[in-house]
């Protein structure tokens, strides 16, 4: 008696839905990295990528039977544009600050200069009759008249002739043009030598650039200004105010600024520029 075989039952696979979970799961990572990412860029960037992908999904193009695209709403396919980078203007930006070579070297030594005058009139300075200010393109040596002349007058006296050959030694080297600015405090003056604060300041400008040439200066790189009394440091109606107006300042220049003491070329090569050769001149 034949045996009958025991009919296999087929297995029904009951995980099919992990496949579909799994593909649902990866596309909800990759929405949530793509909206991280896009959570950390500025709001001009957002609105482009927003609506780029906007047209995108509403745009999608068919390919036909002729193998042509068409839209689904009769609009042509979205080209999405390239963000413009912001470090194109910073470069632009940072370009246009860079000094040349020529110039970062002239600052040095104006720089030392400032240190040289400080070294050689500390006396002087701690009596607060001398004060020495260094910037980027000029230093300003500001002599109190107290140390130089007596008061109305354009005198120098021996101590100021003493100072005057000091600072020579320093500046008679260089080749930067040297202004020698005069002021006053705000009393009136009118004598028979001097009309005005004008008169006074100028004259003292100029006794100062005389002294400079006895001691060996170039008179081709000294001008003399008077300014009066309308420029102040301090305020007029106090003692220690109208002590600190009256004074006399020798500014050294930087060559890139200078009318007199350098060409046109110089002064373009220090600045980083290119003149056309129609517009170099002799200094």
């Amino acid at each position: 008696m034949a045996r009958r075989k025991k009919k296999i039952e087929e297995h029904t696979n009951t995980e099919r839905w992990m496949v579909s979970y799994a593909d649902f799961v990866t596309l909800l990572f990759a929405f949530f990295v793509v909206m991280y990412s896009i959570s950390s860029i500025n709001e001009g960037k957002y609105k482009t990528f927003s609506s780029t992908l906007s047209r995108i999904f509403t745009s999608s193009p068919i390919e036909t039977m002729t193998g042509q695209p068409i839209s689904l709403f009769e609009q042509p396919p979205t080209i999405a544009e390239p963000l413009p980078l912001e470090s194109e203007p910073y470069a632009e930006t940072e370009k246009r600050r860079e000094l040349s070579s020529a110039i970062l070297e002239e600052q040095e030594k104006l720089s030392a200069v400032s240190k040289q005058f400080e070294d050689i009139l500390t006396p002087m300075i701690k009596e607060n009759l001398i004060e020495v200010n260094k910037h980027d393109f000029w230093v300003e040596l500001q002599m109190s008249s107290e140390l130089l002349f007596t008061s109305g007058s354009d005198q120098l006296s021996q101590r100021a002739i003493d100072v005057i050959k000091l600072i020579a030694a320093v500046v008679t080297p260089l080749p930067n043009a040297l202004s020698v600015e005069g002021y006053t405090d705000n009393i009136p003056i009118e004598t028979a030598i001097f009309r005005s604060n004008w008169d006074l300041s100028s004259a003292r400008a100029t006794s100062v650039v005389h002294e400079m040439i006895n001691a060996g200066v170039d008179p081709l790189r000294l001008s003399a200004v008077g300014y009066g009394e309308y420029h102040p440091i301090a305020d007029n109606s106090t003692e220690k105010g109208r002590f600190q107006n009256r004074r006399v300042t020798l500014v050294i220049t930087s060559q890139a600024f200078s009318r007199y003491g350098a060409s046109d070329e110089e002064r373009a090569k220090l600045l980083n520029f290119q003149p056309s050769s129609a517009s170099i001149k002799k200094p």
